[in-house]
């Protein structure tokens, strides 16, 4: 077999990124339609991040973010998108270039891109239902612990108050939905992980 010397791996990639680029732009415009959000995980040491020590001391590797119901300042340049989201009841402001996006997956009509090489197509939407449904159970428990709880830290009133357009963002780390589940209220963060498929 000859060489790939056009290198078609590099060429597809940046047009699958360019599509998860237009598809937040159009958000960024009208909102997110119907049931859409998205799963998008991207890896923090990748060059252009920027998020705050506090994330990336939590988060060192990798991490996923759920834009679904409370984001802010959404913005999409050529090259990477900027969000605001609430993590534990404290706004934060996400840049992720988009050559550090590792996984984009809408689990509302199950569309789901990789970027990670070593997964093949059949693998990935099974892991990625996989990471929707701990999100889930996540956020269900969650929610039953605020309500078990009410709000002791009073963090609501701190958080931004959403743009009628926008939906929200969230966060939970994977292998631990319960710990630190009063930190990641408003957010849910899942290890890039839990994309992986379990052996």
């Amino acid at each position: 077999m000859a060489e790939d010397l056009i290198r078609y791996d590099i060429v597809i990639q940046d047009a699958l990124r360019g599509a998860v680029r237009k598809i937040l732009a159009e958000v960024s415009r009208i909102g997110l339609p119907g049931e859409h959000h998205f799963y998008i995980a991207f890896d923090t040491n990748a060059p252009g991040v920027r998020i705050s020590p506090r994330l990336k001391e939590r988060y060192p590797k990798e991490m996923t973010v759920v834009l679904q119901h409370q984001f802010w300042d959404l913005t999409v340049t050529d090259h990477a998108f900027e969000v605001g989201l609430s993590f534990g009841g404290i706004p934060e402001k996400l840049f992720v270039p988009f050559s550090a996006i590792k996984g984009f997956f809408d689990p509302s009509v199950q569309f789901a891109l990789e970027f990670e090489p070593g997964k093949t197509a059949e693998e990935l939407p099974e892991d990625l239902v996989e990471a929707a449904q701990a999100h889930e159970q996540a956020e269900a428990q969650l929610a039953e612990i605020e309500r078990s709880m009410g709000d002791p830290t009073g963090t609501d009133a701190a958080k931004p108050a959403p743009r009628a357009d926008e939906k929200s963002a969230g966060a939970k780390q994977d292998g631990a939905p319960d710990a630190d589940a009063d930190e990641s209220a408003g957010a849910d963060v899942v290890s890039l992980d839990a994309f992986r498929k379990k052996t």
